[in-house]
């Protein structure tokens, strides 16, 4: 690996990790009780992978229909909705200890060199065409 690749490695790995710590410090209230002010010690991750999808799903529907955001409307639905995904997967990772900026950092480094990606791996017969 170049030093420049190595570098931008460690940006992204720090620029979203840094992300991901200041919406799961932000979102704090989340993982307690509301009653009791108390952390879930075992909180549903069931639950919190799937209001993942539930985001992806409204960013669909947002642009299936064009809409704009009900709360942001000078923004479309479909990138408010984006980012509500992203807020929610940066969270869970600050709650769970998770590397995301790493994982991110290592899978675009991967995804360069990988041969189904290439234009003629995808124009062949069987090949990924989205």
């Amino acid at each position: 690996m170049s030093e420049y690749a190595s570098m931008v490695d460690t940006e992204i790995k720090f620029d979203v990790n840094s992300l991901r710590d200041y919406i799961f410090n932000a979102n704090d209230r989340w993982w307690r009780d509301v009653s009791t002010g108390e952390w879930f010690p075992n909180p549903n991750k069931g639950e919190k992978l799937m209001l993942m999808v539930s985001e992806i799903a409204e960013a669909m529907e947002g642009a299936r229909k064009g809409l704009q955001d009900a709360h942001l409307p000078h923004r479309k639905a479909e990138e408010v909705e984006l980012a509500d995904a992203v807020i929610r997967i940066l969270d869970y990772c600050g709650r769970f200890d998770l590397d995301i900026g790493g994982a991110i950092a290592e899978k675009l480094r991967y995804n360069a060199t990988r041969q189904d990606h290439t234009k003629e791996a995808r124009l062949a017969a069987g090949g990924k065409k989205f």
